[in-house]
This record gives C-alpha cells, structure tokens and sequence, in this order.
C-alpha cells in the first residue's frame, strides 16, 4: 500500500470509496495511533470502517498542525478545502477523503464539528494562553470534544443529552493529555495549564516557559486539572453506559485507559515535567477486558440520577446543537443475530488472541510468555467462551 501524503490528490467528482480506502484508513491508524486502533478493535464490525475513516482525517488535521517545518497555516487551510469537497460530494483523491465522504453521507455528520476541530487546531499555531478553566474547555471542546461527538454520531447517538456526555469525554482525555505533557509542551513554548491557577501558586508563567521545572505548586496546578477530568469522566460514565451495548466496550475501555493515565500520574506525585507518564502495555490489556466484562454486566439507567441530563460544558454547547436530531435515539448497530453473550465471546476472544500475540513477542525478548494471570484476568476465559465452547 503506498505511503500516505498529507496532500489530497484533485477532485474526483462522484467518487465511491471502496474497500481498499478504507482498509488504507484502518492502516494509518493501525501505524499512527495504537491505542485508539486496540481500542476500536472492540467497535462492532459495521461501525469500525467509519470510525477508522473518522479517526484518520484528525491524525491528517492534528499532523497537519504538528509538524514543524512546513506551513502550518497553509496546511489547515487544505484540510478546511479538502472538507469543502467532500461535503460538496466531490473528495479529492485521496483514501482518507474518499472514505471521510461515504461515512459523512451515511451518518449525517455535522460540518460544524469538523470545523471546530481545525479552528482548535489553529490556535496551537501561535503562543495562545488560557486564563481560566473555562477558557481550557473552549479549546478542549475544539480538538477532541468534536471527536467525541462525531463518535456518538457513528453509534446513532443523536439526543443532546448523550451527545453532551460525549463531549464530556472527549475533554476530559484532552485535560488528561495536557495534565501528562506539561514538560513536554513548555519545551515546545506551548501552555495549556489555566494561568490564573498558576499565578495563584506564585507561578510566572513566562519564566516557567524560559525554565520547565517540577516543583510542589506546580503539582498542585497538575492535580487540580485531573481533577477537573475526573469529574468529566465520571459524567461520561453515565453516557457510556447508556451507549448501545456492541459499542460500550471500545469507548469503556479508551476512557478507562485514558484515566489511567492521571491515576498513574498522581501515584507518580504529578511531575509531569521530569518525565512523561506512560501506561503499561499490561495495564491496557486489562482494561480492554475489565471494559468488555463491565460494558455486558452494567444496567443502563442504573446510579445515572441527574448525570446523563447534566447540561452540557458551554464550551461544547455548540456541538451538542450541532448533531443532534429531533427524536434522536441510540440504535444498537450489533446483528440481530448476535445475542449478547456471543458478542462478549467475540470480544474476548480478541484480548485473548491479543494475549498470545504478546506473548510470542515478550517470549523473543525475555523468554517468559505472557499470560491471562499477569493482568489479573485468571479465569476470563472459562467465562467467556462457556457459550461457545
């Protein structure tokens, strides 16, 4: 398969996507984003191709804004004509456009979050600070709240009040990102962290820029904005739980692996600065399956009092009116044909196989294969495969 260009190719009036498009989206994401691609790999097989399509165009948008040395300005202005084609019904030729065409068509996806996505983007190209928390939503409500929306789209997840726990997700992963890349952001000359909580802390933010450096007020700063996500994952919780039932795992598990990484950053004293959090191998494959076994045994409805119609961050306000329909309702896209059960069984057998994939790759590095008791999940498989087996 030839290598991606951030470039679309010309107009191809009526162009039809087809397999190999979006098999080349599932590859660029499969290279670019390894934890998203595991954690799709746990989406029902209709919506899967969508999502990969989806996720690719924002790997091109967010590459498009990240790398240095090109004309970043520029580059987004492609991305905003490239977007014009395909809801113009005429993609470039390009297997991201094509595929990013028949998914936009298919499932009524809202302009207004793509173009909230690349107005994100764009405020990463100059040295833009946000005063207050709310000022950190607006920009989190633009590069990843816009994702959490359109994921709800592909779902059929069109109510507001769903739509606004997807976009309750989408920024608590972005603050968690930013809470673990403070280091990393300043040696770039980028901050993200809310200048007023700073500059309560006695924080110059300008010479924290000249100077990163991981003191105790600045952990302070860390742990008040994974506060602040914590708070957005557990309203999100409501809303996964309330998501048709073949498509609560993959979303379980990307939240859960995403708060995580906070957890392991607290345990760590939050020094965001001296090192970059990073979560085991071993630890997303056991909530990959602790989602699976929670995403078939959780009650919707049950414990939600009034999270699930909690109004949404005015900063993702927008959005929430952008995709929703009138009597929109969750529509589960798993077969008929599948009980319950047996997509649990699918499920596992995925981690499982995953598993032993693992396990030849750590017997070639340290002799010891891995198995299922290493990531507390010792007797899974009996469970799961008693249908079947």
């Amino acid at each position: 398969m030839p290598a991606f260009s951030p470039e679309g190719g010309g107009p191809t009036r009526g162009a039809v996507a087809d397999a190999a498009d979006f098999a080349a989206c599932t590859s660029l994401i499969r290279d670019g984003s390894k934890s998203f691609h595991a954690a799709s790999l746990l989406l029902p097989r209709q919506v899967r191709p969508a999502a990969h399509a989806l996720y690719a165009f924002c790997r091109l948008s967010d590459d498009a804004a990240d790398t240095l040395g090109t004309d970043r300005a520029a580059a987004l202005a492609r991305l905003s004509a490239r977007l014009d084609a395909v809801y113009a019904g005429q993609a470039m030729d390009h297997p991201v456009d094509r595929a990013l065409q028949a998914v936009v068509r298919r499932f009524d996806l809202p302009r207004a979050a793509f173009d909230g996505l690349l107005e994100g983007l764009s405020w990463d190209l100059s040295p833009r600070r946000y005063q207050t928390l709310a000022d950190l939503h607006a920009y989190a409500a633009r590069v990843a709240g816009t994702v959490g929306v359109l994921m709800a789209a592909l779902m059929n997840v069109r109510d507001s009040q769903r739509l606004a726990r997807a976009c309750d997700l989408g920024v608590a992963m972005q603050l968690t990102n930013i809470a673990r890349d403070v280091g990393e952001d300043a040696r770039l000359g980028r901050l993200y962290l809310p200048v007023a909580w700073l500059e309560e802390e006695g924080i110059d933010p300008d010479a924290f820029l000249t100077a990163p450096a991981f003191t105790p007020q600045l952990a302070r700063v860390t742990a008040r904005l994974l506060a602040a996500a914590d708070s957005l994952y557990r309203r999100a919780d409501v809303g996964v739980a309330d998501l048709p039932a073949g498509c609560r795992p993959a979303i379980a598990a990307a939240s859960r692996i995403y708060a995580s990484i906070g957890h392991r950053l607290a345990r760590a004293g939050y020094d965001s600065v001296s090192v970059r959090t990073v979560v085991p191998l071993g630890e997303k494959l056991g909530h990959l399956a602790g989602a699976i076994v929670w995403s078939q045994t959780v009650r919707t409805g049950e414990a939600v009092s009034g999270l699930l119609g909690a109004p949404p961050l005015a900063a993702t306000r927008f959005l929430v009116e952008a995709a929703a329909r009138p009597g929109g309702v969750p529509v589960d896209p798993v077969p008929a044909t599948l009980l319950p059960w047996e997509v649990a069984d699918r499920q596992v057998e995925w981690v499982m196989d995953l598993f032993q994939s693992m396990g030849e790759r750590d017997r070639r590095n340290s002799g010891r294969p891995l198995a299922a008791a290493d990531f507390g999940l010792s007797g899974l498989q009996g469970r799961a495969f008693s249908s079947s087996r």
